[in-house]
């Protein structure tokens, strides 16, 4: 079952059970996948998961970022809601990958670039983001590959 097959199923059986909270989040979901593949032109067959995994996470950082915002306002029952549909969001996304075995990848993407220092750590990000296939966040992926780099340079 594709991840947005499973929205669609959720969605079904938060409605049936009167989780408003939980539908909102879905139709939410559901919305941004819609517009995501008009504007890649794939409405009629619908976007891979990989690319879901993206949006996904893009909506999960969309969340965590809301959330704080709230908290700096004095909002603290604002920052719980979007934290709330930030977990409903990353039930649908690949379990992360752990410290060591995120550093496993980037030492072996390393390896096999032989990077000349800093200045590769883009053909590094790239080649570990991929093999991490959503199961690490950009960031800490960024921060492992910079952490790799500065280590090997000194």
């Amino acid at each position: 079952m594709t991840i947005k097959q499973r929205i669609d199923s959720d969605l079904k059986i938060a409605l049936l059970a009167g989780d408003k909270d939980r539908a909102t989040t879905l139709r939410g979901l559901k919305s941004v996948i819609l517009n995501a593949e008009i504007a890649t032109g794939a409405r009629e067959n619908g976007l891979p998961d990989d690319q879901l995994i993206g949006l996904l996470n893009k909506e999960v950082k969309k969340r965590i970022e809301s959330s704080e915002m709230y908290i700096q306002g004095g909002s603290p029952e604002r920052a719980d809601k979007e934290l709330q549909e930030k977990n409903i969001i990353t039930a649908y996304l690949p379990a992360q990958l752990a410290d060591e075995e995120l550093k496993l990848l980037v030492n072996t993407a390393i390896q096999e670039l032989q990077p000349a220092g800093i200045k590769d750590m883009g053909k590094v990000i790239s080649l570990v983001r991929e093999r991490a296939a959503g199961q690490a966040d950009n960031t800490r992926i960024a921060a492992a590959v910079k952490e790799a780099l500065v280590g090997q340079t000194q």
